[in-house]
């Protein structure tokens, strides 16, 4: 599976996440910090990782900051992302199973290299749920994503 990564810090745990990532066998596109001469700023590199995501250059992304919270909100800002911070293993888990999130956000403050490889575990080890009610929330979720797509004010000429 191709998975974007981007990380604002060049971090331990960054630097863990695209090892533990391309030892289980995935092709990671870095951007921010992990990629020399990127731009970092956690909103930028972000949207990057997320836009691979949305434009199908990759399957899923993983994006960091210092806390996630910043990271997190940026991807959502990419119609057809559905970003979820994930602090544990059963959030992982959750995120994929009922909101077949396809971008993880982390904290790389509160992220462990062992916490690191259980919530990926989580995430890899579920699929999006099949269950009508799921479904229908996830639908919902791709209406307001062309509802603020077609809402956009246009540049002037």
């Amino acid at each position: 599976m191709r998975i974007s990564v981007s990380s604002d810090m060049d971090e331990a745990v960054a630097r863990a996440l695209v090892s533990e990532l391309r030892g289980r066998g995935h092709d990671v596109v870095t951007h921010g910090a992990l990629r020399p001469g990127d731009d970092p700023q956690w909103a930028v590199c972000s949207e990057a990782a997320a836009r691979d995501v949305a434009d199908g250059i990759s399957e899923q992304a993983v994006v960091c900051c210092w806390t996630g919270t910043g990271a997190s909100i940026a991807a959502n800002k990419v119609p057809g992302v559905r970003a979820a911070l994930c602090a544990d293993a059963y959030t992982a888990d959750g995120a994929r199973r009922w909101n077949d999130a396809n971008v993880l956000a982390l904290s790389l403050r509160v992220t462990s290299e062992p916490l690191l490889k259980e919530i990926l575990d989580a995430w890899f080890g579920a699929e999006a749920g099949r269950d009508a009610e799921d479904r229908r929330n996830v639908e919902h979720l791709t209406t307001l994503d062309t509802a603020r797509t077609a809402a956009r004010p246009r540049p002037r000429p």
